[in-house]
């Protein structure tokens, strides 16, 4: 009797030990880490595959035959950034958004994007009393 409780005992304890290992394993992966614009400007992000996070510069984003080129910033410094990718840019993406954009820096100093994500706005603000709600919405 006292065997089989060892075995069973043992069993369980791999059992343990194997799901432990399977949720480090998954945390590990899920991890989301970015550089700054600052940090990928000093070197810091290297020239491998990279997230960087900034603010998009306002009145910098262009749209040119489906790509599109815009500044990511942080404090003064700037890095141009060029994306081309099959993802459609998310509508909070504009000038003054925070984002974080993933790809290569290329040794010529410009960011090669294939995805971007834009931060929702923290800010809403209440439509000023009188404001028709159809034209609040347009933005007129």
């Amino acid at each position: 009797m006292r065997g089989k409780q060892w075995k069973f005992g043992l069993g369980i304890g791999v059992i343990l030990v194997l799901v432990a290992w399977l949720a480090v394993s998954g945390f590990e992966q899920n991890k989301t880490y970015y550089v700054t614009v600052n940090e990928l400007l000093s070197g810091k992000g290297g020239h491998e595959r990279i997230r960087v996070g900034g603010v998009v510069a306002d009145g910098s984003v262009e749209r040119h035959n489906g790509q599109v080129t815009f500044r990511l910033s942080q404090d003064s410094a700037t890095v141009p950034v060029v994306y081309v990718g099959s993802d459609t840019l998310p509508d909070t993406f504009l000038g003054g958004a925070q984002a974080i954009i993933e790809g290569t820096y290329a040794p010529n100093g410009v960011f090669q994007a294939d995805k971007i994500q834009a931060k929702c706005a923290s800010k809403y603000q209440a439509m000023p009393p009188g404001v028709p709600k159809k034209v609040a919405q347009n933005g007129n």
